[in-house]
């Protein structure tokens, strides 16, 4: 039987992935907006697409909540982009709204669910729509440190004149400026790329990474990233349809792993058909621990901040 993966928003992130999905032939996907005949007429495109792309599955668009019930997989995108100048904090109270309403209809409609948020800012938007579905944490999992992470390879590829595919980077921590790279846990072809760069070209790699949205922000001047994103949201669908078990950095709930409770934050994880199966700590310096642990205050402050409001 078919996976149903609903994605919720219809605008640059959502349609993208949705089209992803199609493509890799995941399941039947449903996209939905607010925003009546957009997501319907974006579907239909989509679906027509498929006599020439040559996939197979239903895309449709809708409005209503009521499609999305029995869903497999949701995937939360909508929300307000950021703009130049504007941090993924500036976005916090504007898009918890947004989350709450999501996660309402969602805990109705596919109880059974295992839901990807993408919405930012991201880490704090994960842990408000854990809360808000009332969903086991293994069911709510952020895409974060995936994108990260492929942003980080970009760069190494760049700058080593490789292949891509061949770079496997780890960045953990929260989705901003406070993300913690692990060049020691990044390699090409299984060669660390502490071997391959010298120590000062890392830190530059490192900091590219961290401000990795921003930079696509500042150079679209109306919008945000999508193609990358969607890409990292359709990496996670693919890897809990088809149950590979594999480990991928996202933004899960901590209960004690790395020192730290009550809190979403990127961490390596192995994703299969339940969601979550296991949460990876590594061995890490005392520096890169304590990174880890501002990024994870920076996200406890702010989540502190949304339950004042």
């Amino acid at each position: 039987m078919k996976a149903k993966i609903s994605v919720i928003g219809s605008g640059n992130v959502g349609a993208t992935l949705a089209q992803r999905i199609a493509e890799r032939e995941l399941g039947d996907v449903v996209l939905l907006d607010i925003i009546d005949g957009i997501p319907q007429g974006k579907g239909l495109d989509m679906y027509e697409a498929s006599t020439l792309e040559g996939f197979c599955g239903m895309v449709s668009g809708t409005s209503s909540y009521d499609d999305v019930a029995g869903s497999d997989i949701v995937v939360i995108t909508a929300g307000l982009a950021r703009k130049p100048g504007m941090t993924r904090e500036d976005l916090l109270m504007k898009n918890a709204e947004i989350i709450r309403g999501i996660c309402r209809n969602v805990a109705n409609v596919a109880p059974d669910s295992i839901v990807i948020t993408v919405t930012n800012p991201l880490d704090i938007m994960t842990q408000l729509a854990i809360e808000s579905l009332g969903f086991e944490p293994h069911r709510v999992i952020g895409m974060a440190g995936i994108l990260d992470s492929a942003r980080m390879c970009a760069f190494i590829a760049m700058e080593l004149d490789v292949a891509p595919p061949d770079i496997n980077a780890m960045v953990l921590g929260g989705h901003g400026d406070s993300m913690v790279p692990l060049p020691r846990y990044t390699t090409v072809s299984g060669i660390p790329i502490t071997e391959l760069l010298p120590t000062e070209k890392i830190e530059e790699i490192n900091e590219r990474t961290r401000m990795g949205g921003a930079e696509i922000v500042k150079l679209l001047k109306t919008g945000s990233a999508y193609y990358a994103p969607s890409s990292g949201a359709a990496e996670m669908v693919e890897a809990i349809v088809k149950d590979q078990k594999r480990i991928i950095p996202c933004s899960v709930l901590l209960s004690g792993q790395y020192g730290l409770n009550d809190v979403c934050i990127g961490v390596p994880v192995k994703l299969g058909s339940a969601g979550v199966l296991d949460i990876i700590e590594l061995n890490l310096s005392k520096e890169e621990k304590q990174a880890l642990h501002a990024s994870a205050k920076i996200v406890k402050e702010n989540v502190d901040l949304l339950k004042q409001a």
